[in-house]
């Protein structure tokens, strides 16, 4: 299964973000102990008053190319794994995203 959906304005994208690390990136496609796909995603930030959700947000537009506005997290926005909503075309996204590495 993917670590998306699409859907008619975007997709959602199931990720695990990662705060306190030493740099803003991505790891690459993961699979969680539940069989659950998850782009591992790591921030700078620490997740205080939604600063590590603030630069999962801003990191997932980069990307993607996609304006920060473009970028909302829906779900799990206090949990580790979290669903963020990408709003524009979502071949091309998923596209993108299907050129993500996978993790080792």
């Amino acid at each position: 299964m993917a670590c998306y959906r699409s859907g008619a304005d975007g997709i959602v994208l199931t990720v695990r973000l990662t705060p306190r690390a030493h740099h803003d990136g991505l790891d690459g496609i993961g699979t969680l102990a539940d069989g659950t796909e998850v782009a591992q995603l790591r921030v700078r930030a620490v997740p205080d008053s939604g600063e590590a959700n603030a630069a999962l947000a801003a990191l997932v537009a980069k990307l993607l190319r996609r304006p920060k506005s473009a970028v909302a997290i829906v779900r799990g926005a206090a949990q580790r794994v979290k669903q963020v909503a990408i709003g524009g075309d979502p071949r091309a996204l998923a596209r993108m995203i299907e050129a993500w590495p996978r993790a080792s």
